[in-house]
């Protein structure tokens, strides 16, 4: 067993924080509002790609390949990934301008490029967290992520070997260690945070379908503790795996469970269980798809679902399961283990390119504590790309950590080639869009924007999807993107700009340059982050910030934004009005002189969110002009259902573009 001290000189000096090919952003830049200033760093322009689809490869392969990817491209960007069997990756590939050679054995780009790598760093597969460590340190040693029979397979040489070094149990001082001994040698002008592994679907499971609500449920007026037989599970196989799932998942309000007892023969309990307590973590065989709410609840919405796996007896002949289940719950059971553990892959070409410490650190408790000291190491506007743990919970923690030390988040962590996209020469514009002409009327002026832009990965991804769909145009919609798309997208971004037809607006996402609340930053980091923002909108020709701020103490809503927030907008930023979350639709506030107003975002699909918007305007009496803004979700709603909720929409509605939304805004604050 080698020596931290041996690990840390393995391969000889530390390697500056620059090196070939590598266009890090500086501190200069921070302060010069012209439009070369970069946050994010690139690596050049690729001129040639080697392109292979890596779909069907495991975790592992991925791994080996998206940190060899890294370590290449940083120097010059010249391998390409498929990561969905020709889907979007494919799409966005004549996007680069860079002439291709395919090939098919993406493994085999190993050894073409072995050259250029000093050897692997093996993680420990008992310790997931050494995936990170193992990505922090490749970046740092021009070296791999591997595991010791893919460097044999592959005749790598080892550069430093973390089998055996971690406790798994032990999360803090893992990243703890990382924290003293490699941060000091990274960039410090890019965090990253990214889950070490992902779970993984197994083919061929079949579940049996126990029970499932049809009815649209969001109030809990079906909760009710239910009993299912297992019995049938009983027959062998990798114990009992009970699933719950969204019945709906188009709108949220999935299964949602508050305790969870089971019984064997003659009523024997061999489970008893609340969620989110130590009792239930024997029992949770896979809850990355869930949250724990705040009534002690598990629930999972969309497509998300959590598995529990019970192991009864050799020889038990009954088996049953009393659950508190509410909502719209779909239950079901294997005895096929259905999913596998593997290293989580993605982005990782960028961190280790870019030099950045990777971490995964929940947003709460000691490990909380832990990532608050890692923000306070960087300088504000300091990007973390990447995510957070704990899901929706993980998200507003997370962010606002960040926010509090003045950094913020680029969600990134399904971002697939940034070491090519960063470097491609694409024409962004910066021109303002001219604004339709519409006519102040006593009508309900109605505009519809679609969230997650501030996700890069979702502008690479879900919203080139939804972009490219034939109904895309129809009607007025504002499409929020992130202007940091400048930096790591450019293309990307360009292709938003140079086919959106006279009914598509690009906005900010929230809350600009990096989603944020800024109702958490220090006061002097404040302006700085205004700044960055009114930097990037400039260069790619925003006016309107869809934003967050943080939520009240109480947890059950959001804190509008005051004067000071809103003033280092005005004074900062172009923006000439935001929309701020809110869902009930309720804020329409001026501070500083910044027109604020918040979304309303009612439940359902065309019908009955047309339904929900008139119980929304009932007190309106027709004698003056009402202003709604309404949130549209990117991920189960597409342009034929908002073309269908518009088709509905008749008088008193007028649909239009957020620009000339507060346009007409401003012209009824003037007239009265």
């Amino acid at each position: 067993m080698v020596s931290r001290r041996t690990l840390l000189q393995a391969g000889g000096a530390a390697l500056a924080a620059g090196g070939p090919g590598i266009f890090l952003p500086n501190r200069a830049d921070a302060a010069d509002t012209g439009a070369a200033a970069r946050l994010l760093p690139s690596f050049g322009r690729p001129a040639h790609l080697d392109v292979a689809d890596v779909s069907a490869l495991d975790g592992d392969g991925q791994l080996l390949l998206t940190t060899l990817q890294g370590v290449v491209n940083r120097r010059r960007p010249r391998l390409y990934f498929e990561f969905d069997a020709g889907q979007v990756d494919t799409r966005w590939l004549p996007s680069t301008g860079a002439s291709v050679t395919r090939h098919g054995n993406a493994l085999d780009l190993v050894a073409r490029y072995r050259g250029e790598i000093r050897g692997a760093v093996l993680h420990d597969p008992a310790v997931p967290d050494s995936v990170n460590v193992a990505t922090t340190l490749a970046g740092l040693e021009n070296a791999v992520v591997a595991t010791a029979k893919q460097a044999r397979e592959h005749r790598l040489r080892t550069v430093a070997d973390l089998r055996g070094r971690f406790d798994a149990d032990d999360v803090l001082s893992t990243y703890r260690w990382q924290l003293d001994h490699l941060f000091p040698r990274c960039a410090h002008t890019l965090l990253a945070g990214l889950p070490p592994t992902r779970t993984v679907r197994n083919e061929g499971v079949r579940w049996r379908e126990i029970a499932r609500e049809t009815r649209r449920v969001r109030d809990a007026s079906n909760r009710e503790v239910r009993t299912f037989d297992l019995g049938p599970e009983l027959s062998g196989g990798d114990g009992v795996h009970l699933r719950f799932q969204d019945a709906l998942g188009d709108d949220g309000w999935g299964a949602s469970v508050g305790s969870v007892k089971v019984t064997a023969d003659g009523g024997r309990v061999i489970a008893s269980f609340v969620p989110g307590t130590p009792g239930e973590a024997p029992y949770l065989f896979d809850g990355s798809g869930s949250s724990v709410g705040d009534q002690a609840n598990r629930f999972c919405d969309g497509g998300g679902s959590f598995v529990y796996r019970f192991t009864p007896e050799a020889g038990t002949r009954e088996l049953s399961v009393e659950v508190d289940l509410w909502n719209q719950f779909l239950v079901s059971a294997t005895t096929t283990t259905p999913t596998r553990v593997e290293p989580f892959p993605y982005f990782r070409d960028y961190t280790v390119a870019s030099r950045a410490m990777v971490v995964w650190l929940p947003p709460s408790g000691g490990t909380g504590e832990l990532l608050d000291e890692v923000f306070g190491r960087v300088e504000p506007t300091t990007p973390y790309a990447g995510w957070f743990s704990d899901d929706v919970a993980g998200e507003w923690g997370g962010v606002d950590r960040a926010s509090r030390h003045g950094v913020e988040v680029v969600p990134a962590d399904f971002f697939m080639n940034g070491t090519v996209h960063a470097g491609v020469a694409a024409k962004i514009s910066d021109r303002i869009r001219p604004r339709p002409s519409t006519t102040l009327r006593n009508r309900v002026h109605l505009t519809l924007t679609v969230g997650e832009g501030d996700n890069i990965q979702y502008c690479q991804r879900r919203m080139r999807t939804l972009w490219d769909a034939p109904e895309r145009g129809r009607v007025p919609v504002n499409w929020t993107v992130s202007p940091l798309l400048a930096d790591i997208g450019p293309a990307l971004l360009a292709y938003y700009q140079d086919t959106a037809t006279d009914n598509d607006l690009l906005i900010a996402g929230p809350s600009g340059a990096g989603y944020t609340y800024p109702g958490s930053w220090p006061e002097r980091a404040l302006d700085a982050y205004t700044a960055l923002t009114g930097r990037f909108l400039r260069r790619t020709g925003m006016d309107l910030v869809y934003a967050y701020n943080p939520r009240t103490p109480a947890g059950d809503g959001w804190i509008p934004f005051d004067e000071r927030v809103a003033r280092a907008y005005r004074e900062n930023t172009q923006v000439r009005g935001i929309i701020q979350s809110w869902e009930t639709g309720d804020l329409r506030i001026r501070p500083a002189g910044l027109p604020v107003i918040g979304n309303f975002f009612p439940q359902g699909k065309a019908v009955e969110y047309r339904d929900g918007l008139l119980r929304h305007i009932g007190g309106w009496d027709g004698t003056a002009p009402l202003f709604v803004a309404c949130a549209v979700n990117a991920w189960s709603w597409t342009p034929a259902d908002i073309a269908e909720l518009c088709d509905l929409l008749g008088d008193p509605f007028e649909v239009v573009r957020g620009d000339t939304f507060f346009d007409l805004m401003d012209r009824a604050g003037r007239r009265r």
